[in-house]
Order: structure tokens, then C-alpha cells, then sequence
């Protein structure tokens, strides 16, 4: 299974879009600040997932939730 996931910094009240296939490993290691685009924002919260069959539909919902139209229907989740 693939994950698209959603994080909201506690620190910055930033909103950080990601993908991968091992949810808890991800997100610890995004809390532990071992990369780069999100240590700056530690503490991470996880405030949305999807999950997927195949890596290819998960990339492809990540880069829709990067667009204008997937950051709108991200903020109506709230």
C-alpha cells in the first residue's frame, strides 16, 4: 500500500504534502527532522491520509494536492 498524507507543523502552522509506503517510518522521520524540506517545522501533525494500490496513484494525488485546486480542497477538509 501507498500513502498520501497531509502534515500540519506545530511549530509554523505550515501544511507539508507527501507520499510513501511506510507511514509511521515517514512520519517519524520527518519529526526527528531528517529531511530537509520539513525540519524546520518540527513538531509534525498528521491531519490527513490516503492510501493507494500503487505508488503511480499515490504520486499522482500528491501533485494534485500540490496544485491550487488540491491546496482549495485540502483547506475545506478542516
Amino acid at each position: 500500500m501507498f500513502y498520501v498524507y497531509v502534515l500540519k507543523s506545530g511549530k509554523t502552522g505550515r501544511r507539508y504534502v507527501g507520499s510513501c509506503e511506510d507511514m509511521n517510518d515517514r512520519l517519524g522521520r520527518h519529526n526527528r527532522g531528517e529531511s530537509k524540506a520539513t525540519k524546520h517545522g518540527v513538531p509534525w501533525i498528521l491531519v490527513h491520509t490516503e492510501q493507494f494500490e500503487t505508488r503511480s496513484e499515490a504520486l499522482l494525488k500528491e501533485r494534485y494536492y500540490k496544485t491550487g485546486r488540491g491546496r482549495d480542497e485540502l483547506n475545506n477538509l478542516k
